[in-house]
């Protein structure tokens, strides 16, 4: 098969390898296609701690494609299942997934892209959120999650009030639903738009989906008495700083909605397999740029610098 190999910061090769065997519990797939993630952009960007080349497919793990192969013990799935899985090499033809972490896409969602790890972090970050109808709920950064978050907030009745960089962020978000988009650009004239928005109160839920240090502090700010500040960007290139006399003064709820248990991201992609199958939720549009594999390079730029258009990278596997 063939599967991508970093070979050092911004390089990229992809190899034949021979493909992977299933052991007890495992299904091996064969991908259709994988998403591209922010956390990727990291280890491809090059730190002290990183070590090249990579094992072959690793950092891919947004996978989706057909079971092609079942290990022993495995009861559930059968070859030629469709399916989305939470595996983690998969920029590649093939990989393995133990059968706990794999969905089932029903004939409903034929033909169609299923990144089931972001689409099941949305749904569980919207649950950690405790959103609900009649709540004014501010979303920092509209990328892919900020959508889809969007989108959630708006059908269980809250307001939703985006903050995001972009124009056609803003735009993006206005589609999903929001009442109001602020662009993020001054720090007090945004604290001073929300306060009005809000009469003085500011909002009962915050989502911060940046990962950066500004995004926080502009959080903690726009975050009312008793509110909840849910952090749901990744914050993986260096320490941060909060303002605990602000955190504390209001005594808001602060919630890191990253999980790392598998059962939990695996109820999430059901919760989102459910969302879409059944038209709640479509986000068929939000994959902008699709890449072949032996262009991930060019899908990971695309990833960090964010052109023009520019929301969430697919890299499929004809």
């Amino acid at each position: 098969m063939r599967a991508a190999v970093l070979t050092g910061p911004g390089q990229i090769r992809i190899s034949e390898v021979a493909r992977p065997e299933p052991g007890q519990g495992q299904v091996r797939l064969r991908l259709e296609g994988c998403g591209v993630c922010a956390s990727n952009l990291t280890p491809w960007a090059g730190p002290e701690w990183m070590q090249y080349p990579t094992e072959p497919g690793s950092l891919g793990h947004e996978a989706w494609g057909v079971v092609d192969a079942v290990g022993e013990g495995v009861e559930g799935l059968s070859v030629g299942d469709r399916v989305a899985a939470l595996s983690y090499k998969s920029y590649a033809e093939y990989d393995l997934a133990e059968v706990t972490s794999v969905v089932r896409l029903p004939d409903a969602l034929a033909g169609q892209p299923f990144p089931g790890e972001p689409l099941g972090c949305a749904m569980n970050i919207f649950r950690r959120s405790g959103i609900e109808a009649g709540q004014t709920v501010a979303i920092i950064g509209i990328g892919f999650l900020g959508a889809i978050l969007t989108k959630l907030a708006t059908d269980a009745g809250a307001r939703v009030i985006a903050i995001s960089r972009r124009p056609f962020s803003l735009d993006l978000a206005r589609r999903m639903g929001a009442a109001e988009t602020i662009p993020m650009e001054d720090h007090h004239a945004i604290i001073e738009q929300v306060k009005a928005l809000t009469g003085g109160t500011f909002c009962d839920r915050v989502i911060e989906a940046v990962g950066k240090q500004w995004p926080l502090d502009l959080a903690g700010e726009l975050t009312r008495e008793r509110g909840k500040l849910i952090v749901a960007g990744y914050h993986q290139d260096g320490p941060r700083q909060v303002n605990m006399w602000l955190w504390n003064w209001r005594g808001i709820d602060v919630i890191n909605a990253h999980e790392r248990d598998p059962a939990v991201y695996m109820q999430g992609v059901r919760e989102a397999v459910d969302a879409i199958a059944s038209g709640r939720l479509d986000p068929g549009f939000l994959y902008t740029h699709t890449y072949p594999l032996d262009r991930l390079g060019e899908a990971l730029d695309a990833t960090r610098d964010r052109p023009d258009g520019f929301l969430k990278a697919l890299v499929t596997y004809g």
